[in-house]
């Protein structure tokens, strides 16, 4: 059995980056905190915080951590106690940044948590999961990570567009793959291969893409409305600029769609059911079949 008051101070730590914090938070001094962690490290012969500052959680304190927030959920979910006064479950998820901007949101409502997001790319949420965590995340891979359920949500389209005026300046002689690597892009970040991936269906060429790095759904949308380069945007998202005139898409009739899963650990699926639900039922809403 670990023991609990440890892990909790483990976990205060690790999400407010001091031992300080983690003390105010659970009413008790730094000393105490320190010694719980140091306990519970000669306990598991391992280290389990990186004293920084800012302190981060090792590996193994991270997987300890997730550890802690399956059993708070499933304690919640049971209507029961392991200890008293125990705090209130966290569920922490991986969501890439362009579902959590447009269709993901409002299905955080379905259940009464405390939710920890880790926003990465759906290509690479899988990793998250994989090294234990997070206990859900949304990813493109169909196969499920050991231990996880995968289900089908659909599909996200994309569609590549620019301003009028950055597509006469760059494309007046049409849509090639020297004009496409001469023009500036907006990159999500250096794991965002959405552009160059349809760039290379677009055109059947190997390309070298640059441009501006903008880790946000709407500054990135934001940045090709202002015209500093093309990009990739949610069809949902791009759909009233295109309406307005705003912006054009580079090759009507070529979209780019991403499917996307809902991968969970068996261990707290029963506990999250309802999140799961809702999920599903706003992907079937707002996504591609």
């Amino acid at each position: 059995m670990h023991d609990y008051a440890a892990l909790e101070a483990l976990a205060e730590i690790i999400r407010r980056g001091s031992f300080e914090a983690a003390a105010a938070q659970l009413s008790l001094t730094p000393s105490a905190v320190s010694q719980r962690i140091k306990g519970l490290e000669e306990r598991l012969g391992a280290v389990l915080i990186h004293r920084g500052p800012p302190a981060t959680g090792t590996e193994t304190g991270l997987r300890l951590m997730q550890h802690l927030d399956q059993v708070r959920l499933l304690e919640q979910s049971l209507e029961t106690a392991i200890r008293p006064k125990a705090g209130p479950a966290v569920l922490k998820i991986a969501v890439n940044a362009d579902s959590l901007a447009t269709w993901f949101m409002p299905a955080m409502t379905a259940l009464p948590v405390l939710f920890d997001l880790v926003i990465d790319d759906q290509d690479h949420a899988r990793d998250w999961l994989r090294q234990g965590q997070v206990s859900a995340a949304i990813t493109s891979n169909p196969n499920p990570v050991a231990g996880c359920d995968a289900r089908a949500l659909g599909h996200m389209r994309y569609l590549a567009t620019a301003t009028p005026e950055f597509h006469a300046r760059h494309f007046a002689q049409g849509l090639t793959a020297q004009s496409l690597a001469a023009a500036p892009t907006i990159i999500f970040n250096t794991k965002d291969a959405l552009q160059m991936r349809w760039a290379e269906r677009a055109t059947g060429a190997k390309l070298r893409l640059s441009g501006h790095r903008i880790p946000a759904s709407e500054p990135f949308a934001h940045a090709i409305e202002l015209g500093l380069g093309w990009g990739m945007i949610p069809e949902s998202m791009a759909l009233p600029a295109i309406t307005a005139g705003r912006l054009v898409t580079l090759a009507p009739g070529q979209p780019f769609d991403v499917p996307l899963y809902w991968q969970v650990s068996r261990d707290i699926a029963a506990a999250i059911a309802p999140l799961t639900q809702a999920i599903c039922k706003r992907a079937a809403e707002d996504l591609r079949p």
